[in-house]
């Protein structure tokens, strides 16, 4: 099998999804036609969740078809540099976004939890989702804006009450996922949704990658910078619950489809444990970077 990294872009809420062919990105409905998909195939795949649940071996097809046709491609608009393109969240319309909160030892440590037993979760949504490069808008009724770092997966393969043995087998690939966060909303509340699932809270990307080219999921280092500041610097053998685990976990609660986010927690280093506490300010630029498969750069806007 061979690593295939899928993209979105175009314009908020006219996303395309795309094949990210390292210097340039390919129209996956143009592609698909190429390859000579029915148009019914060829009209569902509205986004990268559609692609996704068509399972490996059609992706692999559509990258093997782009490559051929390259050259039309990017003569007649089916292609495109990537320089300059900007990308959306790759999968922007997914069914469930899960995420996982105190999974890492010295996370829960430095804001004084005791770990938990089981995997605590909550849920962001999809208004939440931005691009790698979008801005974040707070919402108005916070001063304590929080970064946090995260391993995401998603789901390519459907599944309930999923053996941990498995697992991965369900997982179609994996991006960087910064779980912003309004602290003085997310405590004000025990359940944490106020301060999570707030508008461009959850950018993610820029692509998302097969499995295939990432050999360990526990062997990726996690890291948020501002500037020249390291801020976080872990790594996922660190977490508490492992991908597998989560995944297992997660499916026995709920079905777990195609596009599916999991977003599995994130290490030490958040704006509120520092003393004193960095949280966000407008003009901000927050790098957070999973593993070596990509790296979100988003500024810090004013409240909106």
């Amino acid at each position: 099998m061979v690593d295939v990294r899928l993209v979105s872009f175009g314009e908020p809420g006219a996303w395309r999804p795309g094949l990210d062919l390292g210097t340039w990105v390919a129209d996956t409905r143009r592609v698909a036609e190429l390859a000579g998909w029915d148009a019914h195939t060829v009209a569902s795949l509205r986004s990268n969740r559609a692609l996704l649940a068509l399972g490996q071996g059609a992706r692999e097809a559509l990258r093997e078809c782009a490559l051929r046709h390259a050259a039309a491609l990017l003569a007649d608009g089916g292609g495109r540099p990537l320089d300059g393109l900007r990308l959306g969240p790759p999968v922007p319309d997914p069914e469930k976004i899960v995420c996982i909160g105190l999974n890492y030892h010295d996370h829960a440590a430095e804001v004084g939890a005791k770990p938990p037993a089981v995997p605590m979760f909550f849920a962001k949504y999809a208004n939440s989702l931005a691009g790698p490069t979008d801005t974040i808008v707070p919402p108005r009724d916070t001063a304590k804006v929080d970064y946090e770092a995260e391993l995401a997966v998603v789901i390519g393969k459907p599944g309930r009450y999923i053996d941990a043995a498995d697992a991965l087998q369900h997982v179609a690939g994996a991006m960087a996922l910064n779980d912003v966060s309004a602290r003085d909303l997310q405590l004000a509340n025990p359940l944490w949704t106020g301060g999570k699932a707030i508008d461009t809270f959850a950018p993610c990307g820029p692509a998302l990658v097969t499995l295939e080219e990432i050999p360990d999921l526990q062997a990726l280092s996690v890291q948020t910078r501002i500037g020249d500041t390291l801020l976080q610097n872990g790594t996922t053998a660190a977490m508490i619950f492992p991908v597998r685990e989560l995944v297992a976990f997660l499916s026995r609660i709920m079905t777990l489809v195609p596009g599916d986010i999991i977003a599995t927690g994130t290490p030490a280093g958040v704006a509120m444990a520092h003393k004193p506490p960095r949280f966000l300010q407008t003009g901000d630029v927050v790098e957070v970077s999973v593993g070596g498969f990509g790296t979100l750069r988003n500024p810090v806007g004013p409240a909106g």
